[in-house]
């Protein structure tokens, strides 16, 4: 099956001007379903060992969306006594004026607008985290992405996302029928679905946006993993 992408045919929360009880419920939906369906088990799988060894971590997140995810994260590392710092970048201001919302209590959490794509920093970072964002951009800008987490990282780069099939489409379409019926979050994730890349295809964009001696993983819930861990080759050296 191809992949069907279409800017003129955005996801809602994409183009969403304000921070409507309608962008909140499908932010709380989506924060569910990362939850429940591997978005969060598949970070800590990368990120839990970095975590356990309790030195400072400086972490960015590219696409934060509601920082769902960066909260998981400060919650572990709290659980485990890693100081960690996160900075949550995301361009879409009623997004981010929600995940603030929802992250009081986290000082750790820094957040930014800015577009991710072109998104500098006076240092590099420990980790950059990249999630659920790559189905969200035509192929030439998710290969700017992935360059971008290469380039911000002096230690490791983490990017997750969909991985596309009739079967994961089906699966959602079931789950947005059944139980996630909130209109926003039926037409955004069937859409996602569709957009998607497949295992093969995000392998070549992360070759064309030179990620090298990097680990590429499949995952439950038809989701797949990059990982490249820049100290390690230094090390290696």
């Amino acid at each position: 099956m191809i992949r069907r992408f279409a800017e003129s045919h955005p996801e809602w929360m994409d183009v969403a001007e304000q921070a409507t009880p309608e962008l909140e419920a499908d932010l709380v939906n989506l924060e569910a379903l990362n939850r429940r369906f591997g978005a969060h088990r598949l970070v800590f799988d990368f990120l839990g060992p970095l975590l356990e060894r309790q030195q400072p971590l400086r972490l960015l997140d590219l696409g934060t969306g509601a920082g769902d995810i960066p909260r998981a994260l400060v919650q572990r590392a709290r659980e485990v006594g890693c100081p960690l710092v996160v900075t949550a970048v995301d361009r879409q201001q009623p997004t981010l004026q929600i995940a603030e919302k929802f992250s009081r209590g986290f000082p750790e959490i820094h957040y930014v607008r800015a577009d991710f794509l072109n998104f500098s920093a006076g240092s590099l970072y420990d980790v950059v985290l990249c999630n659920l964002v790559l189905h969200h951009l035509e192929e030439s800008d998710a290969i700017r992405l992935l360059r971008r987490c290469r380039e911000l990282t002096r230690g490791a780069a983490l990017v997750t996302d969909l991985r596309r099939s009739r079967l994961a489409q089906a699966g959602i379409f079931a789950l947005t029928g059944l139980i996630y019926r909130e209109a926003m979050t039926k037409h955004d994730a069937r859409l996602s679905a569709e957009r998607a890349f497949s295992f093969p295809e995000l392998r070549k964009l992360a070759i064309a946006a030179g990620w090298w001696g990097f680990r590429h993983r499949r995952a439950p819930f038809f989701r797949q993993a990059l990982w490249m861990d820049v100290s390690a080759r230094h090390r290696g050296r």
